[in-house]
């Protein structure tokens, strides 16, 4: 049987469609029909930055975020079966020899998906919509709940009781972004208040995802503002999404008290290891498959928490058109910059 796949022959050129052969799932991998892709800004630099990662080669297929049906599971594949909907991180690219595999990316017909990085979705929630959240809750999730970065507990589909003694707070710098969306969900479930920065129009989008104080990042004050946000309480570090943040998450949560740390999911310059007496460390989506954040999420709480409408696919879905020729188009709009939205292909018939 044929698939579709868009693909970049070439640095800086257009997207090409080709058939490939379906592939099939290895002992701890499912297949998937795709119905929908959501499209990252890597997304878009595979196309024009060089040397992102030192193994990738052209032609290459772009794609991380997707959704669909399951079309055939591997033989060590026992949470999945044909025809279930799922939501997936096809990270294939982002992973260097020999586990690179064009053929566990987006950008296709029929999508390989690690297991473990994927999802059930209940009926209630379309794949358009689904397709927003692998990514983000992959990076979100690791830079929160792993041991070697901020180590939070994890969530839970049932809130804690009132009064917990872990209310501490987080600060999520650049809530509105797709990071920032799962993040301050994730911490909200997770037991913890979040403050957060974005610009004034989409304050109430961060608020309704359950931020509890907003301040605006193109402020002069914010750092002053911040701290006294967290009203004389601990602090558990920060994630720093936005450009620049990194400096300023660690303003913060050095003047506060708690855990002097910052997860970045932003590169870091070098020195930012260490700025003051805050710990800065990097974080990479998709390295929770390799721990116990990746089942806890995933397995446990995700499908449980979408099925009982307690999460939310946030940012929003902004399909820009429908089958594999939109993928260029998609690209093109995410270079010119998007806000408090995601950009989705959809691939259903």
């Amino acid at each position: 049987m044929t698939s579709y796949s868009a693909s970049i022959p070439a640095l800086n050129t257009p997207l090409e469609i080709h058939p490939i052969p379906i592939p099939n799932p290895t002992s701890n991998e499912i297949l998937i029909r795709t119905h929908a892709i959501a499209i990252n800004p890597i997304d878009a630099a595979f196309q024009t930055i060089p040397n992102i990662f030192p193994w990738l080669a052209y032609p290459l297929t772009p794609g991380l975020d997707v959704a669909g049906e399951v079309t055939a599971v591997g033989s060590s594949v026992s949470r999945f079966k044909p025809g279930d909907r799922v939501l997936g991180m096809a990270a294939g690219s982002c992973r260097p020899p020999p586990d690179y595999n064009l053929a566990e990316t987006g950008f296709q017909q029929y999508t390989i998906l690690k297991a473990g990085l994927a999802a059930h979705i209940p009926d209630a929630v379309p794949y358009v919509q689904a397709a927003v959240l692998p990514l983000a809750v992959s990076t979100v999730a690791s830079g929160l709940f792993q041991g070697d970065l901020l180590g939070l507990e994890l969530p839970r589909v049932h809130p804690h009781p009132d009064g917990d003694s872990r209310k501490q707070v987080l600060l999520v710098w650049g809530g509105s972004s797709s990071l920032g969306c799962n993040a301050i969900q994730l911490a909200v479930a997770a037991g913890y208040d979040v403050v957060t920065t974005c610009s004034p129009r989409n304050f109430e989008l961060v608020k309704g995802l359950g931020a509890r104080w907003v301040v605006d990042y193109n402020s002069s004050t914010a750092v002053e503002v911040l701290v006294a946000a967290f009203e004389g309480r601990d602090g558990v570090g920060a994630l720093a999404i936005m450009p620049g943040s990194v400096d300023l998450c660690a303003q913060v949560v050095g003047r506060v008290s708690g855990r002097k740390f910052v997860t970045s999911a932003i590169p870091l310059q070098p020195g930012q290891e260490k700025i003051g007496d805050v710990e800065v460390k990097f974080v990479l989506g998709g390295t929770l498959e390799g721990n116990e954040v990746g089942p806890a999420i995933f397995e446990d709480y995700l499908p449980r928490a979408l099925a009982e409408g307690k999460y939310v696919c946030a940012p929003e879905a902004k399909v820009v058109g429908k089958g594999l020729e939109s993928c260029q188009k998609a690209l093109d709009m995410m270079k010119e910059g998007v806000s408090a939205t995601k950009l989705v292909v959809d691939l259903s018939d």
